[in-house]
């Protein structure tokens, strides 16, 4: 095009890759800050770390470096981007091996190997930046300001293309150890992006090479922004992939966090960076001086974007989640639905302020029903009315009369008098039964409403029913989530287990591996994994569940001499059985949560009669969750021994088994 207004391809060029580069700076920032919150106790997520802030480094640099104002400063921060240039092939060397590693394919030399490339690039680091060894005194002059190739810079160059080249290597090995469908499709992400930081790394290189005599700078510069742009996305692809190690996430909320993390962080501040760069540099715009019209709108695009942002994250989920759009959908709305105890205070306590002062009485309150009797559960006015009238003998009357009373499906909740105050039901959504009682002060003898107060009287009653039997409804829900978590953790943990294996010829076919066998260290025979599946099975649903009702363990003689002392209750002699095993667990003494032969009982206990979160027992024990998951199957192995012992202790002629459930739990231990 030549020069138009002051314009060249260059100055384009130069103006496009300050915008990427700001981009990727955002973006290697944010995927940095990504990883070492969330799972930094990966050795992937280690090395990719390290890859992450070397890329970040050199970006930064070759943002600051067109700022800079004085040549001799310029070199400098020249030398201070080959710090990230120099790290980056020790670093892809490490990622490498760290994905190696996960596919349980270890090796004593390549570890060193790794730790020798650390401290050839630490010497180049030193070689760049206090000698001209590496890379000399070059052109400073924008818009490409660049050092020039010292003598050793071709060994630098070979010792660059030896460690990418090995690294692909073992990153192509890794895919191939992989032999689930999920685990080989991550590890192709990897390696396809791989290429990112070195495709970053390659504009300098050539600029450094001295090709710069035979190339143009617009050349150089679109193969910049070519590479730019390729650099955001892969980068991009390694976290999401990288995500995946040392969680126990699933895929859905993996996806949806990186997703939302990118758009209120990276691309949020991209949109910022471009506005700045792009309002012009002139003194005065619309009357005001350029900064003070900065801040107006660099405010204005923050609020913007997070109102943007808002508003379309429910649509942005569903399209990102196509497959499980009902699902989300559902999500979503009880999400905004869910009330907790609090919420359901304070909307009570506002109907009630809204119907006193509406009636104009100075008192109202609304009893629930618990098993010590009627219980006041948000009053306003005259509190020791409430709780007095909820104490004696008249309320209970009050409630009994109002609980037989035959409702009518079609009619509206409304207020029944009966002395001092007037009282109105608050049934669930089927009218079968009295959740609540609602009561405000009685005005007058019989229940008179003007007409202007109807409607907002009649209003109001209906949503104080509506509250609370949602939130009789929601209760049960909070109770079935509270079963069911320890099964879903189980399963995120089984979905995180991806197995890996070296490659098999192909007339042989893998073998399903077996997660629910005892470990090595409990002591148990292999032919115990039945009975030890069996137990496993019935501390999972120990507060209730098939695993529990339906196990063959009912058929232990322990089991059914129990169910004698706890009414026939199949449940709760299962239950008793179980805790009687893990009491024995129990060392003598007072507990300590971190003492070493506390260990097993406190996991047991924790895990499984209390059902806390493994994220929470493995803090309170201070030990990862790894860890814990293994000495969890130890501590379930001893109470499958202790069982064993309790059975052999009952005589042979007590209640047992059918036939072949003894046949089966004989041949098992």
């Amino acid at each position: 095009m030549g020069e138009l207004s002051g314009l060249t391809w260059s100055v384009v060029l130069a103006f496009v890759n300050l915008i990427l580069s700001s981009a990727i700076v955002i973006t290697a920032f944010s995927l940095l800050g990504y990883v070492l919150t969330h799972n930094l106790r990966s050795s992937v997520a280690q090395a990719f770390s390290v890859l992450l802030a070397c890329v970040l480094l050199v970006y930064a640099c070759d943002i600051i470096i067109p700022r800079v104002e004085s040549g001799q400063a310029v070199e400098a921060w020249l030398r201070v981007q080959w710090i990230g240039i120099a790290i980056v092939p020790a670093a892809y060397f490490h990622l490498s091996d760290a994905l190696l590693r996960s596919t349980r394919h270890f090796s004593h030399r390549r570890q060193i190997a790794v730790m020798a490339s650390y401290l050839i690039s630490i010497a180049l680091v030193f070689l760049a930046l206090f000698t001209n060894a590496v890379v000399t005194d070059g052109d400073v002059t924008p818009p490409i300001s660049h050092l020039e190739a010292g003598p050793l810079f071709p060994l630098f160059v070979a010792y660059f293309a030896i460690t990418a080249t090995y690294g692909v290597y073992n990153v192509v090995r890794a895919r191939r150890r992989c032999l689930t469908p999920t685990s080989r499709r991550r590890m192709a992400y990897l390696a396809v992006s791989f290429a990112a930081p070195a495709l970053g790394v390659f504009p300098y290189v050539i600029i450094s090479a001295g090709l710069m005599a035979v190339i143009s700078s617009s050349i150089v510069l679109l193969l910049a922004v070519f590479a730019n742009i390729l650099v955001g996305a892969m980068l991009v692809v390694m976290a999401y992939s990288v995500a995946y190690y040392g969680v126990l996430t699933p895929d859905r909320v993996i996806r949806h966090d990186l997703f939302h993390y990118l758009l209120r962080g990276p691309v949020l501040g991209t949109m910022v960076i471009v506005v700045m760069l792009v309002i012009p540099r002139v003194e005065l715009i619309l009357g005001l001086p350029r900064d003070t019209a900065l801040i107006f709108v660099v405010v204005g695009m923050i609020v913007l974007g997070q109102l943007i942002l808002g508003a379309a994250k429910p649509y942005l989920d569903r399209l990102i989640f196509r497959q499980d759009r009902e699902e989300i959908a559902w999500i979503q709305t009880l999400d905004r639905r869910l009330l907790t105890s609090s919420d359901l205070h304070q909307f009570l306590n506002n109907v009630l302020i809204g119907l006193c002062e509406l009636l104009r009485v100075d008192t109202g309150f609304v009893l629930v029903q618990t098993a010590e009797g009627l219980r006041v559960e948000v009053a306003v006015g005259d509190l020791e009315s409430a709780h007095r009238f909820a104490g004696q003998p008249e309320g209970r009357a009050a409630w009994q009369a109002l609980a037989q009373e035959p409702a009518d499906e079609e009619s509206e909740p409304y207020f029944h008098p009966n002395g001092d105050f007037w009282f109105c039901p608050l049934r669930s959504e089927d009218d079968s039964q009295m959740l609540g009682l609602l009561a405000v002060r009685a005005r007058s003898a019989i229940v008179e409403l003007e007409p202007a107060e109807t409607e907002e009287v009649d209003r109001l009653l209906a949503q104080a029913a509506s509250a609370i039997a949602d939130r009789y409804v929601q209760e049960g829900v909070f109770t079935t989530l509270q079963r069911i978590l320890p099964d879903l953790e189980r399963i995120q943990e089984w979905r995180s287990e991806l197995r890996y294996a070296p490659p098999l010829p192909p007339e042989a076919d893998p073998q399903p591996v077996e997660t629910d066998v005892p470990p090595p260290e409990s002591g148990l025979q292999p032919q115990a994994s039945l009975l030890y599946t069996w137990v496993k099975d019935a501390l999972s649903h120990y507060w209730g569940g098939s695993k529990l009702t339906e196990n063959p363990l009912v058929g232990l003689k322990t089991v059914q001499r129990a169910l004698a002392m706890h009414d026939n209750n199949l449940p709760r002699a299962v239950r008793a059985v179980l805790q009687e095993a893990i009491d024995r667990q129990r060392p003598a003494g007072d507990r300590k949560m971190t003492a070493p032969e506390w260990l097993l009982y406190n996991i047991l206990d924790l895990r499984f009669v209390q059902g806390l979160r493994v994220r929470d027992i493995a803090v309170r024990l201070s030990m990862s969750e790894s860890d814990l998951y293994r000495k969890q199957r130890a501590a379930v192995a001893e109470v499958t021994r202790t069982l064993t012992e309790m059975e052999a202790a009952i005589e042979p002629n007590g209640n047992g088994m059918n036939g072949r459930e003894k046949e089966e739990l004989t041949s098992s231990t």
